[in-house]
């Protein structure tokens, strides 16, 4: 995850752009802050559901066989 400081100069950034607009430098700096940005969640979000494991209510596991290669790959659930 990215800290706190670049979390918040993200959001002065985009604040200034609302208000005042941004210099050329600054532009190039939000971008890349978001990519950075991006990026992280995407790899949280990937981390987060590669460790799902799906039960349909009779309490079968019903996982898609690709989750359940991934999560055999990493050593999840005991696969």
């Amino acid at each position: 995850m990215l800290s706190q400081e670049k979390l918040a100069r993200i959001n002065e950034l985009a604040n200034k752009k609302k208000t005042e607009g941004l210099t050329e430098a600054e532009t190039n700096e939000q971008k890349v802050l978001r990519e950075e940005y991006l990026t992280a969640f995407r790899g949280g979000m990937r981390h987060h559901i590669e460790g799902m494991k799906i039960v349909d209510p009779e309490g079968s596991d019903v996982t898609p066989e690709k989750l359940k290669e991934i999560q055999k790959k990493k050593g999840l659930h005991g696969r």
